[in-house]
Order: C-alpha cells, then sequence, then structure tokens
C-alpha cells in the first residue's frame, strides 16, 4: 500500500481524504498493466483501497468482498466491459456497484450508459475529474 506523506501543504486535508477513503474499496480493470499501475497509485494516495483486475478476468464471478465502485475500461483484450457491465448490472448480487465505464473513445458514452454503467469518462481523463465522480457514486 502506498502511504502518502501529509507533512506537505495541505496536510491535514490530505491526512483527511485519506482516512475518509480508507474503507471505500475500488475496483480497476483494464488490458494494460501500466494504466492498472497509474490509476491504483493514484487512488491508493488519495485513501482508497484498490484492486486491480487485468483484462476484467473473474469480474463476472464476483461473489464476496464487492468493491463500493468499479473502473472498467470497455476494450479489452478479448472481453468488452459494456458486457460485462451488462452481466454485473442483471445479477442482484453485484447490480447495485456502481460501474464507472472509460474509454480511448468518445463516441460510445451512450452505449456506456445504455449497457447500465453508472458514469463514462473518455480516456484520456484528468484525475480530479475521475475523484469527483468516484465520490458521487460513493457517497453515503
Amino acid at each position: 500500500m502506498f502511504c502518502p506523506s501529509f507533512s506537505r501543504a495541505g496536510g491535514l486535508k490530505n491526512y483527511l481524504e485519506f482516512t475518509m477513503n480508507r474503507s471505500k474499496q475500488i475496483m480497476i480493470a483494464d488490458d494494460d498493466d501500466a494504466i492498472l499501475d497509474a490509476l491504483g497509485a493514484m487512488l491508493e494516495y488519495k485513501g482508497y483501497d484498490v484492486r486491480q483486475v487485468l483484462n476484467g478476468k473473474g469480474i463476472t464471478e464476483m461473489e464476496h468482498d464487492l468493491p463500493d465502485l468499479l473502473l472498467l475500461d470497455i476494450w479489452m483484450s478479448g472481453v468488452d466491459g459494456r458486457d460485462i457491465c451488462k452481466k454485473l448490472k442483471a445479477t442482484s448480487k453485484t447490480a447495485k456497484i456502481p460501474i464507472v465505464l472509460f474509454s480511448a473513445s468518445k463516441d460510445i458514452h451512450s452505449s456506456a450508459i445504455e449497457a447500465g454503467a453508472n458514469d463514462f469518462l473518455a480516456k484520456p481523463f484528468e484525475i480530479e475529474e475521475l475523484y469527483k465522480i468516484i465520490e458521487l457514486h460513493t457517497a453515503g
């Protein structure tokens, strides 16, 4: 786990964000290790508990330790994130997990929402935009 230093400017604010987000578990699925690593590090820095899944394997079989939010790439090797989203939303155990689909194609926003996604991000995106979307869907 990445543990940030809170002695820099904004130390108390960073500490409070870190402790408030600690209990929120985010699962990231992508076919690019670099994206998994970068997003994982940035979310851990904000205090989230992060799990990474390469190519989305096994996501539709989740039964225990469900995440508070799933970040899911649409185009992964051999699998379409929209299909995974549809399966998760059709299963009672996983239907309420907020799913944020992301893609390098900005033209598929509507198909992501039609698949049941709670939100969509077009790559590249600003990390602050991702933080806001995560907070929106995990607040409460």
